[in-house]
């Protein structure tokens, strides 16, 4: 029932006033200092402090400037001079010198690489050379006139018998006579000669940096001329190491081919190998025989039809062809039949004309045989001469075959060499053309680089820049004038540490919780954590809270938790302790006091329900508002839905027969309570139970709202035992030196880790 505050409640805080001391009494909370702990510093705290030691703050706005111009002024001025030079590679290129000459495109790294040349050794030791740097004490160590540091060094070494001192050798005009020293010149040098490629463009700037601003618009000139001149050099070394190279591949083709000539002459001379106007000697036989058979075989073939027809085995036609004297024969032979028959049909048979025709008739027959068996003998005669013409020829043509075939067998291995002789002149011929061309590239080849801008003598120093560096020296005194004046007010109100806290506050630190990360948190929540990282710091020191609470001289059962203000993680504490013990093997009991911002369904992820407000209220039994952590089987009461007066609820009896059923029933009741300076709920919560721990945020909590608290927690006789050190930050405090710090030191991670 919800009503004033009940009679056994008011004795109950009553006899715990009267037996339980104050166990922080008010001089302990007192500032070490020996004054009450003041409020923070705002703008006027702070004005007012500027006020008081203005003269320390003066001192070092005023002090820092001026030791910077002193210093300034005995500076050496330095200045830097600035050239300007464009790199365009050349794109005429030959195939054969494309190892030598090529160029990759011009990108980034390729204009990188130029500047890393220019400001090269190499480019340092020729600027050296040409600007006489070696003489200059400025880039030659070794010129130097010694320091007073090295002289009381020496002067202790030669008292001492540790050195013998000698002379510094003579250096001439040419350069230093010590190669320590012309190397340190060098250096030196390059230390002050800068190129850097600007970007998007093929441009490349050179500096150079010397306290002569003569001397530094000479380097740069000379550093850009040596570096084109180098690149032009090198371009010509290519080409006449390459013409070089191509004139001996030449002279050596050259060699090759009248050797593979001379062989091949020496082979033929062997073999008898005889070449023709188109073609070997063999062949052109060959070609004329296979001409001649075939004409012969023609003149054998019309013998043999003038003999066919000779024989009368032809037409008429082709018989008349056989000679004119037959055809003449035969042409009177045939008239005077002619005339026979006329003369028969006119005169009869038997008429002497016609006998005298006949006789004619016989003659002529006798003739044209005659004449017939004459031209067909010669004509005989004809086709044996033929036919042996024919033969003669296919037996030669048979035997040039042959020799054909054996030169043929001769000329494989000529035809090797002569196939490496056409290749060897081929080569020859590709090498003179390169040589032209080579030839023609070395007479128009052109640098890479060229100036676009050269180097003037600066008229004003780069360094030191006096305005700039003054204006920082003025900001840096009146930085420093601030801190001395807030270090000497010593401002700072929060708790740091643990042995701060005490002497601060008389209160003893039971536990230091470290802040964990997002990385290391992961997707868990800090209640989560404890319980999933049992080996953690953050663990160790939950572990270590509930040690110093269990052998505390009380021995408490009932521990309320509470802070003096929001944001202080009481909660997290709360859950992380009961977690923490629940694992240990005791029976915890969670009970969420603050009814005005709840947590622990969010947190513990519980179903919503009644809880310790309806409980209070009357509408709820115990066993209805207690809950179980899924993870650990922790026990607890959330807080409930607040509808009216929440410390009416508290003051009731109600309240206290609750806390006295979970005495009995638990080993341990932790009461999560609002903020103590917000609330009254929460000091009169803390009055019912056995012990009150106080969370405080590291370097966050002022101390006089710790104090506050203090205070208000002690109007209701609360039992404050101790506190505890909330969201600290392990790397930060490890680095600390305070006493405690080594709770996060690297062994001792190691360790609770073993």
């Amino acid at each position: 029932m919800r009503g004033p505050p009940t009679r056994k409640a008011i004795v109950m805080l009553d006899a715990r006033a009267r037996t339980e001391p104050d166990p922080v009494p008010r001089q302990q909370r007192a500032n070490p200092n020996g004054g009450e702990m003041e409020d923070g510093l705002g703008l006027a705290a702070a004005w007012a402090a500027l006020r008081r030691r203005k003269w320390v703050f003066l001192a070092f706005a005023l002090l820092v400037p001026l030791a910077a111009l002193v210093a300034l002024e005995r500076v050496t001025p330095r200045y830097t001079a600035t050239g300007a030079l464009i790199y365009e590679p050349s794109e005429y290129k030959l195939r054969e010198l494309q190892s030598i000459l090529r160029v990759d495109p011009t990108t980034e790294a390729v204009m990188a690489s130029q500047a890393e040349i220019l400001q090269s050794l190499h480019i340092a030791q020729r600027v050296a050379e040409r600007g006489n740097l070696y003489n200059s004490p400025e880039f030659n160590p070794a010129l130097r006139p010694v320091g007073l540091a090295a002289r009381v060094r020496r002067a202790l070494g030669r008292l001492l018998g540790l050195e013998t001192p000698a002379a510094p050798p003579p250096i001439d005009a040419a350069g230093p006579a010590l190669d320590d020293a012309r190397n340190a010149t060098m250096l030196a040098v390059q230390a002050a000669l800068h190129a850097t490629a600007i970007k998007f463009s093929r441009v490349i700037e050179v500096s150079f940096t010397a306290e002569d601003r003569v001397v530094a618009a000479q380097a740069v000139n000379n550093a850009m001329d040596v570096y084109i001149k180098d690149q032009y050099a090198a371009k010509q070394r290519a080409v006449r190491r390459a013409t070089e190279w191509l004139e001996k591949r030449a002279a050596e083709l050259r060699a090759e081919v009248r050797a593979a000539e001379h062989q091949i002459a020496a082979y033929r001379a062997a073999r008898g190998l005889s070449q023709g106007m188109h073609a070997g000697i063999d062949a052109e036989q060959i070609s004329h025989l296979s001409e001649e058979v075939a004409r012969a075989r023609g003149e054998l073939a019309n013998a043999e039809g003038r003999l066919d027809a000779a024989r009368g085995r032809a037409g008429a036609a082709a018989q008349a062809a056989i000679a004119p004297s037959v055809v003449q024969l035969r042409a009177q032979q045939d008239q005077l039949a002619a005339q026979l028959q006329s003369q028969q049909t006119r005169l009869g048979a038997r008429h002497p004309e016609a006998e005298g025709l006949r006789q004619q008739l016989a003659g002529a027959t006798r003739a044209v045989a005659a004449e017939v068996q004459r031209v067909v003998s010669a004509t005989e005669a004809e086709v044996r001469a033929a036919r042996e013409r024919v033969a003669a020829l296919e037996q030669a043509m048979r035997q040039a075959q042959q020799e054909a075939d054996r030169s043929a067998q001769a000329q494989v291995p000529l035809n090797a060499v002569q196939r490496d002789l056409e290749a060897a002149r081929g080569q020859l011929q590709a090498v003179l053309e390169r040589i032209q061309q080579t030839s023609q590239q070395a007479a128009i080849e052109t640098p890479e680089a060229h100036e676009i801008s050269q180097a003037l003598p600066p008229l004003s120093p780069s360094w030191p820049r006096k305005g700039p560096m003054l204006a920082g020296a003025a900001a840096v005194g009146v930085l420093l004038g601030g801190l001395a004046v807030l270090l000497l007010q010593r401002v700072d109100p929060t708790l740091s540490s643990g042995a701060t806290l005490r002497q601060s506050l008389g209160l003893p630190c039971f536990a230091l919780l470290p802040e964990i990360g997002r990385r290391a948190l992961g997707a868990l929540s800090p209640e989560d954590f404890v319980v999933r990282r049992p080996l953690s710091p953050f663990a160790e020191q939950i572990r270590a809270l509930r040690a110093a609470l269990f052998f505390g001289a009380h021995h408490p059962r009932v521990i309320a938790v509470t802070a003096a203000r929001p944001d202080e993680a009481k909660t997290v504490v709360t859950l992380c302790l009961a977690r923490s013990a629940r694992m240990s093997g005791e029976r915890v009991v969670a009970v969420e006091c603050d009814l005005r911002a709840p947590a622990f369904l969010e947190r513990l992820d519980g179903d919503a329900g009644p809880g310790l407000a309806e409980l209070l209220r009357g509408e709820a039994t115990l066993d209805d508002v207690l809950r179980k952590d899924s993870l650990t089987g922790m026990a607890y009461v959330p807080a409930g839905r607040l509808t009216g007066d929440a410390l009416g609820l508290f003051l009731s009896d109600a309240m206290g027969r609750m806390l006295q059923t979970l005495r009995q029933d638990h080993d341990l009741v932790l009461l999560d309570l609002p903020p103590a300076q917000a609330t009254a709920e929460a000091r009169v919560v803390a009055g019912l139970a056995d012990a009150t721990l106080l969370c405080v945020r590291w370097r966050s909590t002022p101390r006089h709202a710790v104090t506050h608290a203090i205070e208000r927690l002690q109007e209701t006789q609360a039992s404050l035992v101790g506190a505890v050190l909330t969201r600290v930050d392990p790397r930060t405090h490890a680095r600390s030196g305070q006493v405690d710090a080594e709770v996060y030191h690297r062994r001792t991670k190691r360790s609770q880790r073993r």
